[in-house]
């Protein structure tokens, strides 16, 4: 392994009686000593003030957030009272209930299965919006059923 035969701050040159991982084979002893740990200790803290000083600057200078604000419109459903939430899942249960009685009673329309070959060899049960239309899977195939037996039965 490759060792210098001199200092490489003063040029004196230098003795070896053996290297280890943690002595410096740049330096003689004398500089070692003032170099060495001191230079370290000192690069490091230069190293550190700088760094502390810029990371106060950037938060000095970065700009405020602006304030939050939660603008509604006119017609907004919402109350701007304070929200009760025991009131508000009865309400809520109460809606959805309604809803979904509504939008039972409402579909009028009937539904279509896809009904094209799958790969098992059965009918597809995927529905789709319009009679003769098929699922995403399987555009372009035909019916295996006849069109009366892809109308979903409503209940």
């Amino acid at each position: 392994m490759y060792g210098p035969n001199f200092c490489a701050e003063c040029g004196e040159r230098l003795a070896r009686r053996g290297w280890r991982a943690w002595t410096s084979a740049r330096f003689c002893g004398d500089c070692a000593r003032r170099l060495g740990r001191v230079g370290l200790v000192r690069a490091l803290t230069i190293l550190a003030i700088t760094a502390a000083a810029a990371f106060a600057l950037g938060r000095y200078l970065r700009p405020a957030s602006p304030p939050l604000l939660i603008q509604r419109a006119a017609n907004s459903p919402l109350s701007d009272l304070p929200v009760n939430l025991n009131e508000s899942a009865r309400t809520t249960n109460r809606i959805n209930s309604t809803n979904t009685a509504a939008a039972a009673s409402s579909t009028d329309e009937p539904g279509y299965i896809c009904g094209a070959r799958t790969k098992k060899g059965t009918p597809c049960h995927r529905r789709v919006h319009a009679a003769g239309e098929r699922c995403f899977q399987h555009k372009g195939l035909p019916a295996m059923l006849p069109l009366e037996k892809l109308v979903v039965k409503s209940k």
